[in-house]
Order: C-alpha cells, then structure tokens, then sequence
C-alpha cells in the first residue's frame, strides 16, 4: 500500500515531462537573465524534445511594453507578483490547466494563494527574494543599517544599484515612512530631493548582475537582488548582506502563460518540469533566491539553507509590491529626469 502511495505520483508526474513531443517542437520563453540554469533548460529538451528558445529582460516593465507591443511571441514568462496582477487584470494571462500540472503540490504552503493571484488559476511561483544591503567588510568599516547608511557622500561613486526606478523610489519611501503601494503626486514630491541626491552619488544601475561591480571592486556596497547577495556570499564571505532597517521589499516571480501564448500544452509541461524537486533543486544551486519548491529545500545542503541572503534569519517582516497603475509611469519620469540631470 505504502509503495503505491509513493509511487503512483512520481510516475504520473514523469509521465507528464516525458511525454512524447512533436517532431521540431519549440517553446518560446522570455525571463530574466541570469535566473534559469542552461543545464536545466537542456535537460528539459532531453527529456522532452522541446527546443527552448531563451530571451531575457532586466525589468518587469521592459516585460509588460513588449507584450503589450506585440513585441513577441512568447509561451512562457516570469514576471513579477504585482506585474501578473496587472496582466491578470487586463487579461494577458492564459488559465492554467491545474491537472497539467501535478508537481504544484510540491510548493511551501505560504506561497499558495498570494494576494496578486488568490486562487491560483494563472501563476505558479518560481523563486522569490528580497531586495537589501551588500556591503565589502574589508573594505567598509563604518555600522550600515539602512538605506541612509548607504546613500552618503562617502560613498560617493562606490555603490551599484538595480536599474529599476520603482525599486529606488521604495527605498527613498521607506525612509521617509511612506507606504510603498500608495504612490501620490505628493508622495513623489516629498521624495524627489531624497532620490536627487542619491543618484548623484551612484556609480553602477545594473538589475542584470549587480554581483559583477562588487566582485570586480570597483564598488564597495549596493543595494540588489537576494540571490545575487548570496552568490556573493558563497563567494567570500567578506560579503555582508543586511536588512534595510526602513523597510524590505519581497517579490515573488512566477511562471505564467501569455494569453497569446502558442504552445500552451509546452508550457504547461515546462512548468512542470521547473516544479520537480531535483529540477528545482539545481535552479537554486545556480541561483540561490528564496525557494518556494518544500520538496526541493529538502535536498539543499545546511550550508545553502544558511545562506542569510537565502533565507533570512528571525523571520524578518517584508513589504510585497502591489500594482499601482498609472504611477509607475510617473515614477519612471521621475527617476528618469533625475538621473539625466546628475
């Protein structure tokens, strides 16, 4: 009895990534960019016979202007929670067909039913995170607490920050005690001098691989994704990673099907596959974000389940983002006209 418990899920999971594709079947997948393994990908293609066609992006909105553009044609993206509620809203996501798609109930209950898809009937979380300080110890000896520590003069020209406006301007919220999914004309204006002058002190805007500059020292501290702090870290652990005290913004990335989408039955079958332990398992030794897979943190070594950058210790309170509809826009004038006149 035990033995068809076990087994009976495993093998119609199998069945379901193995299954026979049409000759020349191709899969179009548009993600960030240094967040899928290669290797995961070709494995896919194996087992499979689908060819996985790669494009990447460097923001959600660069994600949002090409699809709304008609861009390209795409069967699968990553977009973040609060970008899939507005693609839910305004009906760019195609319904998941749930029982494509048994490996779903490998994910940590936490990340089921999240506020930007409630039922679950479009998204499938990927990997989640948080967005906080890296600091070079050896190099940095001065306490850094917070976004105020980081944004001084005597780092003039030593910091790399993401190239995402929203991002920058949530820091300069927090600070200034300001709920970061209410974003008002007057919100902005009490927080244009704070990013005025953080800017000119900003040497790199890279969301690509922030890593790179603090790697190479030409930057000494930054503000950046999670799983890029705790590359990092696994590097040299001169690499401090630290909460902002103001405030921690959380995202949560999905797997989500373009209305438009093609190859839906490739997708689904894609997405499956991600969702496999052993697969899912491979994705964080690559790129150690924040699991959302249970069954794959259980086959993660203690060292990677201590990561700090990973999986933060003492269960620290985060901030999620929320759509805010036509102010995005005037967050990107915003931080666009700034940064022109640095």
């Amino acid at each position: 009895m035990k033995l068809t418990r076990f087994l009976l899920p495993a093998l119609l999971a199998l069945f379901t990534v193995t299954n026979p594709a049409r000759a020349g079947e191709e899969l179009n997948l548009f993600g960030w960019s240094e967040y899928i393994p290669q290797g995961v990908l070709d494995g896919f293609t194996k087992e499979t016979g689908i060819k996985v066609n790669f494009e990447t992006y460097a923001s959600n909105e660069e994600l949002l202007s090409k699809l709304v553009a008609g861009g390209g044609s795409y069967d699968l993206i990553q977009p973040s929670d609060y970008t899939a509620e507005v693609m839910i809203r305004q009906k760019l996501l195609s319904p998941l067909d749930l029982a494509q798609l048994p490996n779903l109930k490998n994910l940590a209950p936490e990340f089921r039913h999240l506020d930007h898809d409630p039922d679950g009937r479009y998204t499938v979380p990927y990997m989640s995170g948080t967005v906080g300080i890296v600091v070079n110890t050896e190099r940095v000896k001065t306490p850094i607490k917070g976004y105020r520590d980081v944004f001084t003069p005597a780092f003039k020209d030593r910091i790399v920050v993401l190239a995402d406006p929203r991002e920058l301007v949530t820091w300069a919220m927090f600070t200034e005690k300001l709920p970061i999914n209410h974003v008002t004309p007057e919100s902005l204006a009490r927080v244009r001098p704070v990013v005025a002058e953080w800017v000119k002190l900003i040497k790199v805007f890279d969301s690509d691989s922030p890593k790179t500059a603090l790697l190479n020292g030409d930057v000494d501290v930054g503000v950046v994704w999670s799983g890029e702090a705790a590359i990092l870290w696994n590097e040299n652990r001169k690499f401090q990673y630290i909460l902002p005290a103001e405030g921690v913004p959380q995202f949560v990335d999905v797997l989500a099907i373009p209305a438009t989408a093609q190859n839906k039955a490739a997708a689904h079958q894609l997405i499956n596959y991600l969702l496999r332990p052993d697969v899912s398992r491979q994705i964080s030794a690559a790129f150690p974000y924040t699991n959302p897979n249970a069954e794959a943190r259980k086959l993660l070594t203690p060292e990677q389940l201590a990561n700090p950058a990973s999986y933060p210790p003492g269960h620290p309170k985060l901030t999620t983002f929320h759509d805010i509809g036509k102010a995005a826009a005037d967050i990107d004038r915003l931080v666009t006209d700034l940064k022109s006149a640095r």
